[in-house]
């Protein structure tokens, strides 16, 4: 499966822009700072062990459409530690705006700044998977 030799999962929002998620720490750190361009939006569940998520923003916009960022702030959640819990917090960002230590281990990034949305964890039935297995 393409899925399997990217080191990410792809869904497509509602409002048509792309949506990578991440599987495992290293894959994170792959996606995050190799497959993310600068102006892409990333996201994650605070503070929280799970998936980065990256929003590509190709056009470069200020800001995402509420829906596409609420759908993938609902993927962070889901494919974290918080997937049972009620509302969860996502701090999300410009790609540009999270760092890497050295020294740090994979998938442990430090944000410059960051905003912070709250939503339920779940797999929204407006995205489309493009290259998710089933069991997913």
């Amino acid at each position: 499966m393409a899925g399997d030799r990217k080191g990410y999962w792809t869904y497509r929002s509602s409002d048509g822009f792309e949506i990578l998620v991440g599987r495992t720490a290293s894959e994170n750190d792959d996606l995050t700072f190799h497959v993310a361009a600068q102006e892409d939006i990333w996201l994650h569940v605070a503070p929280t062990p799970g998936s980065h998520v990256v929003v590509r923003n190709p056009d470069h916009l200020q800001r995402l459409p509420r829906t596409t960022l609420d759908e993938a702030a609902m993927l962070a959640a889901w494919y974290s530690k918080c997937r049972t819990a009620g509302r969860v917090a996502v701090h999300w960002c410009r790609r540009k705006d999270v760092r890497k230590e050295r020294g740090s281990p994979a998938g442990q990034v430090m944000l410059e700044k960051y905003d912070q949305v709250k939503v339920r964890p779940g797999i929204p039935p407006t995205v489309t998977p493009i290259d998710v297995p089933v069991s997913e």
